[in-house]
């Protein structure tokens, strides 16, 4: 079983994504969360609470894709642990899909995603913590990507709905881009937001979408060696060592030298 095989195939599947999160204008079916007295309350744009709405829509479809394909699929047993969901072939290979949900900042650039820690697991590769299974038994690591739109009205989260104002509420999200790439095509050279040791992304549309990014040149070998050996301030003045690198370039200098 090739990567590029599995990419074809579950490339096959985008419609139905597609379909499954957004109507034929395309904005996003869902409206809110409904209660047992039917009562509807409006979803907020928070994008951790939308990501793992649109995860949970995805998994049944995905399902389906591993059935018709005799694929055996294991979801992540905690929110925490990587990645998503492993695929394993009728030849006993693994294949890890992440699932990264993200927003347009324009016509042409997105926010961009988080791709798993550049620190455990991707390092100790031969671990079991914090992952399905160790991160060295994978083939390939692909991440599977929706970039949406956010809708320019006004949503009022304070108010609740009854059943015959369904059509009355906007969608939050609309005009839904899938993209099925590689981990290391979409890794930009800088860690992801906030202080979490992850990965980044590239934030280019067409990058995102065509796996366009730095290391797409230079191969899944650099990406690895960058990330595994990749320090922030906090953990150079831990293991009292200076940052090696803070870009590509001068993450080649470094590897000129001897990595000293």
């Amino acid at each position: 079983m090739s990567t590029e095989n599995f990419k074809e195939q579950l490339t096959e599947y985008f419609d139905q994504f597609r379909r499954t999160l957004a109507d034929e204008e395309g904005d996003w079916v869902i409206k809110g969360f409904i209660d047992v007295y039917k009562n509807i309350y409006t979803i907020s744009l928070d994008t951790k609470v939308v990501s793992k709405v649109i995860e949970l829509m995805l998994f049944p479809v995905l399902s389906r894709f591993a059935a018709e394909h005799d694929y055996k699929m294991v979801l992540s047993e905690h929110q925490n642990h990587y990645p998503d969901i492993t695929f394993i072939m009728p030849d006993g290979s693994k294949i890890a899909l992440d699932i990264k949900s993200t927003y347009l900042t324009s016509s042409t650039r997105a926010n961009g995603f988080t791709l798993g820690a550049f620190t455990g697991y991707f390092r100790k590769r031969d671990t079991s913590k914090n992952v399905t299974f160790p991160y060295g038994q994978y083939a390939t690591h692909f991440v599977l990507g929706i970039i949406y739109g956010r809708t320019s009205e006004t949503v009022d989260e304070k108010k609740v709905f009854g059943l015959d104002e369904l059509t009355d509420i906007s969608s939050v999200l609309k005009d839904f881009n899938f993209l099925l790439q590689e981990k290391w095509r979409l890794a930009s050279t800088r860690p992801g937001s906030g202080n979490t040791k992850n990965i980044g992304s590239v934030t280019g549309l067409e990058d995102l979408i065509h796996g366009r990014g730095p290391f797409s040149e230079h191969g899944e070998t650099v990406f690895d060696d960058y990330w595994m050996n990749y320090l922030t301030r906090d953990m150079a003045r831990a293991i009292e060592s200076a940052v090696p690198y803070r870009n590509f370039e001068e993450y080649l200098a470094w590897r000129e030298r001897g990595r000293v």
